[in-house]
């Protein structure tokens, strides 16, 4: 009995290993090269101009065509993203607003709420569309927030980590801003063949499961629970990767970030609320 347990987690693991190698080469042959080629800061500037130009106008229209949005509401409509305990939400990378949308619709009255973008293009969009002056909209890169330590009690990040070489940069700066126990709501496109696309199309990268999450490990974020959008994203490993983090107190000992450091804050603007 025993030989044969052991028999059947080699062949799991040999499968395993197979479909890392096809995944690994799906991305060297197929996602957008360009984030590991381009310098970053020049890389940086191509998505701001990608968003700014017509390409995020129509970014509202394929998600509600990818049904992206909708089920993403219906997570945090029925409580599997649990926001109505939190007075402090941070929405990274917002767009046109389709996840501040549902966090001006689900969280507290009294929560405070605020969208980061790199675009400011894309900030004026969301609020034009959610027609709300409720949201602060900052204009800031993500790798820098211009927020002091502990300030959310949650921060949502839906589709924005992909923008990043190293997304632990990303993920630190997530954990500086959030209170010890603060959670954080992740979204990212998997390395599959429709993520794939997807890159190419938005000028992105891929992640695979095992190493996002020893990412957000490494920066004091460790995965409570993996969500899916619905049972048959689940059956069928599509819809991208959705996970649920929390906020530890340190890592490795250490604080993750000092109020003191001058460049935690730096950069970052706020627009008008128009």
């Amino acid at each position: 009995m025993g030989r044969s347990s052991e028999s059947v987690a080699g062949r799991d693991r040999q499968r395993e290993a197979r479909r890392h190698r096809r995944r690994a080469l799906l991305r060297r042959v197929a996602e957008f090269q360009g984030i590991r080629q381009l310098q970053f800061d020049r890389y940086r500037q191509h998505v701001r101009r990608l968003y700014d130009g017509p390409a995020g106008a129509v970014l509202i229209i394929g998600s509600k065509l990818s049904l992206h949005e909708p089920l993403v509401g219906r997570l945090f409509r029925t409580g599997r993203f649990e926001i109505r305990d939190c007075r402090a939400i941070l929405d990274i990378g917002s767009g046109a607003g389709q996840i501040l949308g549902h966090l001006l619709r689900h969280a507290h009255p009294e929560a405070e709420i605020v969208g980061c973008d790199l675009s400011p293009q894309m900030l004026a969009r969301a609020r034009q569309r959610l027609r709300s002056r409720r949201p602060k909209l900052v204009a800031a890169d993500m790798t820098r927030l211009p927020f002091p330590d502990g300030r959310f009690d949650c921060v949502t990040c839906g589709w924005a980590m992909e923008y990043l070489p190293d997304p632990t940069v990303g993920l630190r700066e997530i954990a500086r801003v959030l209170r010890p126990g603060g959670k954080l709501y992740l979204l990212a496109t998997e390395d599959t063949f429709a993520g794939v696309m997807t890159s190419r199309t938005w000028h992105c990268r891929t992640f695979n499961r095992r190493e996002l999450r020893q990412a957000c490990e490494s920066a004091g974020l460790p995965w409570r629970r993996e969500l899916w959008l619905t049972r048959m994203h689940e059956l069928l490993r599509m819809g991208g990767i959705l996970v649920e983090a929390c906020k530890e107190a340190a890592v490795g000992g250490a604080p993750i970030a000092s109020e003191t450091d001058p460049e935690a804050h730096a950069g970052g603007r706020v627009l008008p609320n128009v």
